[in-house]
Formats: C-alpha cells, structure tokens, sequence
C-alpha cells in the first residue's frame, strides 16, 4: 500500500485508529432526502430512519425501509428486505450487477434503494478509517482552492473488495484535516461526476462525524453546481457500540 502522510494525518484529526478501533457498530438517525431519491422513485423513503453500519464489515441495515414494519439489510453481494421481526420479504445475490444498463432517470426497486443506500452510508460513516484497510491506496495530489481557501486533496483508489460509487475518489482535506468534500461519479446512479460537500462536525465517543452532506452536480471544471440538490443528508445523533 502507497502509504500516505495526509492520509495518517486525516485519519488522526477524525479520531484516530486507535479509538476507531474499539468501535463495533454505529447507529444514527438521519433524514436523507433530495432529487436523486425522486428521481428513483422513492422521494421520501429515507426521510426519518435508523441507520446501523457494521464498522469491521460492509454492512448496513435502515429502519423503517419503505414502509414501518420493514428494514433493510445491506451486504456487498446480498441484500434483504425484511420485517422487523426477520421475515424475508425479497432478497437479491450480487445485487450490483442489477444496475447494469441503467440510466440517470431508470427507477430504482426496493432492493435497488438497500443496495444504495447501503453502501454508500457505510462508505460515509467509515470514511477515513477505511483508507487503512488492506488494498487501498492513498496519494496526495495538487492542492484546489474554492472561494479562497486552499484544500490539501487526497487521491484514493478503493480495492474491488469494497462496493462504493466508484474506484477512484478524491477527498478534499481542509485545515483542521478534517474531510470537506469528496467527488466521484456514482457508477450505479448513472455515473454523473459529483461534488459531495461534509459540514457541521460533531465529535461521538471520542470520533468526529460529518452531521450534514449535500451533493451537488460537479462542472467540467471541478465546480459544483449551486442547485438542484440531488443528495441531503441531516444526521441529528450518532450513537457508537
């Protein structure tokens, strides 16, 4: 693995491995809304839910998941929905190769929506402490500056062993090394280039989340656009186990 100073130092300002390491589960809830959802057809289906992201392994499960009496199950090459007292109501192996010939505007089913959604939060809440997981590889790039402010950027290239938008991602590390944005172009969403932005940090048990995250559309240029907003994401309490 390239190792990669910026990504020691990112890593340190969340909260280190340390103290990442003692940590088996994240729960939060969250309401995450926005065009991308309607778009797919499930405008509100994430709006208020729980969300529990395995941190040792790529799990993720939301409650409610379309519906009250149901959640979803997340895992890389399978995903369920359920009742909440583990009746399976449909499932899907290798839920990936389901995105195959899909456009920007293709709807999305229920287990096209876990599978999302599944990955992507446990790419978000595990994000930096991943970078340090075998088979990723970290590189520091040139610097970018928006609106005045000069961003050190940090290039990673996720292993094929980890489902997220895309293999390569660039993160944009502000002052304190704390993550300010990220983009990537969502390979299952339609694979539009994005300019992911991460706000309002708040510190649980010792590690630092990202509270608010909106995407945006990103430029040729690199630039974001201002509006429509296709992703929204307000988490209001973060719990660790």
């Amino acid at each position: 693995m390239n190792m990669s100073n910026l990504r020691d130092l990112v890593i340190e300002a969340h909260g280190g491995l340390d103290r990442w390491n003692k940590m088996k589960s994240i729960h939060g809830d969250m309401s995450i809304t926005g065009l991308l959802w309607a778009r797919k057809g499930w405008p509100d289906a994430l709006k208020d839910v729980h969300v529990t992201v395995d941190t040792k392994a790529q799990f993720t499960s939301y409650h409610p998941f379309t519906a009250p009496d149901k959640r979803s199950l997340y895992r890389p090459d399978h995903t369920i929905v359920e009742t909440l007292d583990g009746q399976v109501l449909e499932e899907r192996q290798d839920p990936r190769s389901a995105f195959e010939n899909h456009k920007p505007e293709t709807s999305w089913d229920a287990l096209d929506l876990a599978y999302f959604s599944g990955y992507a939060m446990w790419n978000y809440l595990c994000t930096p402490f991943l970078f340090a997981w075998p088979g990723f590889e970290t590189e520091e790039i040139d610097p970018w500056n928006e609106n005045g402010e000069v961003r050190r950027r940090l290039k990673v290239i996720f292993p094929d062993t980890v489902a997220t938008h895309c293999p390569e991602q660039i993160f944009h590390i502000n002052t304190d090394g704390l993550i300010c944005r990220l983009d990537y172009s969502a390979i299952v969403a339609g694979n539009i280039p994005t300019a992911h932005y991460v706000e309002d940090y708040k510190t649980f048990d010792g590690i630092k989340i990202a509270t608010k995250r909106r995407a945006f559309r990103r430029n040729p240029d690199g630039t974001a656009m201002a509006t429509p907003v296709p992703v929204n994401i307000e988490i209001t309490n973060i719990i660790f186990s």
